[in-house]
């Protein structure tokens, strides 16, 4: 993974689970379309195994995910999907202002489960509304299996929902950012977020874990409010708001100030007045290197859309010509890729009978996560609540930083 010109640093506190997102692609087993298995099981005989394994294969798995407008990486993850698997893939995406159009992120979502052969939806993200789609669809489709990845609702919500959640450690992204943005040079840490998101209790523990560290790091931690992207003044008035704030704050705190934005849809705008204005860059909300980099840093990913070593490389580029080294830093690994991806290998696993009838297989799913994150080890812990429950179904995940030089 061109290591030499990229550091890897292991913050010390990261006894917290940790898992990635895309590497190399796993071998590639087709499943044969639902007309085929048909053909197939009627040239064997009945009950035979040839019967059960063209069965097991006349299944559907459902991907739901953003438009390109809040985040493209989701929805370029399902046609890759889609590419790989063909019809054995279905996708369909929620409206950008979902938080005023639930009806339509239910409706969407029922739509998809109308279809018979499918017999597992992967979300990601799982925004508002997943929860009460999933109560509708199960109205009809008590056996659907699914797979939430970050989730906009709280786990009281979601958990009870869905077999299986995956989520970044939020809390644990806390504990290790601001250690790495001391060795990156950061004096001052701008958290930029909203109502609604300081109401989500995973966003709110990392917020009150960066306070804590910050200050054990020698870090002032200030918080800014900025416009909800799903409010009156849309994305682009939020990420208008990032580009004339940015300025400002380093005017106020100068270089030495790291940047950090609970939403997807600042980050573009964020990289690029970081990058402007010579500031510090740790992580995203959604760590990975293709989140908002590209498009902040003008970087053309044409044929190299999951590529992370180009990513890499291009990432590398771009901070020794704006002579940031040491000052910029993500994960090698991109979490909501890898969601969609270890989601839908995983729900093919199960409809296939390796997890033996279980929804959930926890060394399986661990197996498959890891996979589809290549050579990068990760690890993996429960998310546990605040009376000190695991909760089996709720994992959280995390990776090492990488620091460009």
């Amino acid at each position: 993974m061109k290591k030499r010109f990229i550091s890897l640093t292991m913050a010390a506190l990261m006894a917290v689970s940790l898992t990635g997102c895309r590497g190399a692609e796993p071998a590639a087993t087709t499943a044969a379309p639902a007309a085929e298995a048909t053909t197939a099981a009627g040239e064997t005989q009945a009950g035979g195994a040839e019967t059960e394994a063209a069965a097991a294969e006349n299944f559907k798995i459902g991907i739901i995910t953003g438009t390109a407008s809040q985040g493209d990486e989701e929805i370029t993850q399902a046609n890759k999907m889609k590419e790989k698997y063909g019809d054995m893939i279905v996708t369909s995406t929620y409206p950008d202002n979902f938080t005023t159009e639930t009806e339509t992120v239910i409706s969407n979502a029922v739509a998809m489960a109308s279809d018979p052969e499918v017999k597992a939806i992967v979300w990601c993200q799982a925004v508002p509304g997943t929860a009460a789609a999933i109560d509708k669809v199960r109205e009809t489709r008590p056996d659907m299996i699914f797979i939430a990845g970050t989730p906009g609702e709280d786990p009281g919500v979601i958990n009870p929902k869905a077999d299986i959640v995956l989520q970044v450690d939020e809390p644990g992204c806390g504990v290790v950012i601001p250690p790495q943005a001391k060795q990156q040079g950061a004096k001052t840490m701008i958290h930029y977020s909203f109502p609604r998101h300081m109401s989500y209790a995973l966003i709110v523990a990392r917020h009150e874990n960066l306070k804590k560290y910050c200050a054990e790091n020698g870090i002032e931690l200030v918080d800014v409010t900025a416009p909800d992207p799903t409010g009156d003044s849309g994305i682009t008035g939020a990420q208008q708001f990032i580009l004339e704030d940015v300025p400002r704050q380093i005017e106020k705190y100068g270089k030495d100030t790291v940047f950090f934005t609970t939403n997807c849809g600042m980050q573009e705008p964020l990289i690029r007045s970081v990058f402007e204005n010579g500031a510090i860059y740790s992580l995203q909300c959604c760590p990975s290197p293709f989140h908002a980099f590209p498009a902040a840093l003008n970087i053309d990913m044409g044929g190299h859309e999951a590529d992370v070593d180009y990513m890499l490389e291009q990432l590398q580029a771009k901070v020794t010509e704006a002579g940031m080294g040491g000052r910029v830093s993500t994960w090698a690994v991109p979490c909501n890729m890898l969601f969609v991806e270890a989601g839908v290998e995983y729900a093919k696993k199960v409809l296939e009978g390796a997890t033996n009838g279980a929804i959930l297989d926890e060394t399986v799913l661990k197996d498959t996560i890891q996979e589809c994150a290549g050579d990068v080890q990760m690890t993996i812990n429960h998310y546990t609540d605040d009376s000190g429950n695991e909760k089996d179904n709720h994992f959280l995940v995390m990776a090492d930083f990488i620091t460009f030089e």
